[in-house]
């Protein structure tokens, strides 16, 4: 029997509109193109197991960033600061 979330997915136009832009966007580092396509797809109603399916991951993965959407919205789906020690190569790529 499949598993259904309870957070259920619901895009307000704007947020619809920056998904599908980040979704299509292929200068765009990956985690974020993959997040977009996730939300949107749960947006469709998919399970957490169809959609782990169709972008090939796993579905705990899925149901990590349909739960962050739901409670914090697009910053949610933003990089969080890591614990441990500050890289030693700046973004840019220069070293510190």
């Amino acid at each position: 029997m499949p598993r259904q979330s309870p957070f259920q997915v619901e895009l307000s136009k704007e947020e619809r509109k920056v998904l599908e832009h980040r979704s299509r966007n292929y200068t765009l580092p990956y985690f974020q193109v993959v997040r977009a396509r996730m939300i949107l797809l749960a947006a469709e109603k998919l399970s957490n197991d169809q959609i782990a399916e169709r972008l090939n991951t796993l579905r705990e993965v899925v149901s990590r960033w349909r739960k962050r959407f739901v409670l914090q919205r697009l910053p949610g789906l933003e990089e969080r600061p890591r614990s441990g020690r500050p890289p030693r190569i700046a973004k840019d790529g220069t070293r510190d």
